[in-house]
């Protein structure tokens, strides 16, 4: 099948280049011209596990193409898939400027063209809010008359394991009311769910609705998880043995169920606080949903305060080294990354920081410029080099190469032996025997 996919991050990316793996001609569409030449010099703009090979593989054999023509991709295609960013309002709604861009240039496109003996099948891939398939048909609907179809497909790809989960989903979610649309989707997705996963036909309100609540779901999950650890410190149990008592329960399970510094990224942030909004105007206010959101904002800053435990609320002179920027392993975003808040929290109080993590230093490097500038941030590649002269290693992100660090060099180059681990990846037992200080989430102190 021929499809266009306009927006290469994340979702746009992985899902043309998961098309073309399965033999479908993609052309990839995106505004962003540099962007563009280092995809097409096979330079990947983001870092995900697998994605660069199967770009390159795909590109080389004529699978998957790149452009900046959007009339060319469109022309050329039966599915057009809008993929671009719905980034978060100061209010909280998703914005949907770009998505309602791409569809009122589709619509210009078709009217001015020739497009084709069967109607095109725009598919809403962005994740987006009740209703908005409705103004993307609108929008097109306003440039033309010629017939086309909206559909809506939401993504539930996990950064970091995003080419896997395309390929093998749990499920695959298609809202459309058209039978045809259907059987058009459903075939195009057939190769990716052999083992038997579903493919989900629903209206399109409720396709769209699905991804908000999934996400709304997980977040929950962990929300629920860091206040059962803020209480656990308090009342003196050990989250860890509780997350396992609790995860046995089958109506449960493991997943989400782990504490820490709070989720970020680009979905789960912008997800739930779009879900509110949404509840708000229809006058039906999430308060489960609402709570959800105020208990993560509150665990971004539980490593500042854990810290000022140890040295008080005034930091000046002290060196904080801080093992992972991104929101998470596997990736390099670091879109609503706990390691900000806490970066910026030990800052304010008067620390500098020397940070480390595998992959998201270019990023990092944009967001602290000026603190890089004026020497209160140093970034490294080199999680050692981080703790060298530190009073405190933070722990934020659990990377691999975090997990087994030689913890008799790591105690040599600190100034001081005091590890906060936002992450619960160290035993406190051996920390204490290791000659560290360590504090951890929802588990005592040792040290």
């Amino acid at each position: 099948m021929e499809i266009c996919v306009v927006g290469t991050g994340y979702v746009g990316l992985v899902a043309g280049t998961c098309f073309a793996e399965t033999g479908n001609d993609v052309v990839c569409v995106d505004v962003d011209a540099k962007k563009i030449e280092r995809l097409k010099g096979g330079a990947i703009p983001i870092f995900e596990p697998e994605l660069e090979e199967m770009v390159k593989r795909n590109a080389e054999d004529g699978r998957l193409t790149f452009t900046t023509d959007l009339a060319e991709g469109v022309r050329r295609s039966r599915f057009i898939f809008i993929a671009v960013g719905t980034p978060q309002d100061e209010d909280g709604r998703a914005d949907l400027q770009y998505v309602l861009a791409v569809a009122n240039d589709i619509g210009k496109i078709l009217n001015d063209g020739d497009p084709g003996p069967m109607p095109k099948v725009v598919v809403d891939k962005s994740t987006v809010p009740v209703g908005t398939a409705d103004k993307v048909r609108d929008a097109i609907r306003a440039r033309t008359d010629k017939p086309f179809h909206v559909a809506s497909n939401p993504e539930f790809m996990k950064e970091g394991a995003a080419v896997q989960d395309f390929l093998k989903p749990d499920r695959v979610v298609v809202g459309t009311d058209d039978p045809g649309v259907a059987e058009l989707m459903t075939s195009l997705y057939k190769p990716f769910v052999r083992t038997g996963n579903p493919i989900i036909v629903m209206d399109v309100r409720s396709a769209e609705m699905t991804k908000y609540a999934a996400n709304a779901m997980l977040a929950t999950k962990i929300s629920f998880m860091n206040e059962i650890a803020d209480l656990c410190e308090t009342v003196g149990a050990d989250v860890d043995m509780v997350r396992r008592g609790v995860g046995n329960d089958r109506r449960i399970g493991f997943p989400f169920l782990f504490p820490g510094v709070g989720y970020g990224g680009s979905c789960f942030p912008k997800d739930v606080k779009a879900l509110i909004r949404t509840a708000d105007e229809y006058d039906k206010p999430m308060q489960i949903v609402r709570a959800v959101d105020d208990v993560n904002t509150r665990q971004k800053k539980v490593l500042i305060r854990k810290v000022k435990d140890v040295y008080g609320d005034d930091l000046k002179g002290r060196v904080i080294a801080v093992w992972g920027l991104a929101f998470k392993p596997q990736t390099d975003d670091m879109r609503d990354a706990p390691s900000i808040t806490t970066i910026r929290g030990v800052l304010d109080a008067g620390a500098t920081v020397r940070a480390a993590d595998p992959q998201a230093l270019e990023v990092a490097e944009g967001i602290f410029a000026d603190e890089i500038k004026d020497g209160r941030v140093a970034l490294f590649h080199n999680n050692y080099d981080a703790v060298k002269g530190a009073h405190a290693l933070v722990v934020v992100t659990e990377w691999n190469e975090f997990r087994r660090p030689n913890f008799e060099r790591v105690r040599g180059l600190m100034a001081e032996p005091v590890i906060v681990d936002g992450r619960n990846i160290y035993e406190p037992g051996a920390m204490r025997d290791a000659g560290f200080r360590y504090l951890c989430v929802g588990r005592p102190a040792v040290g």
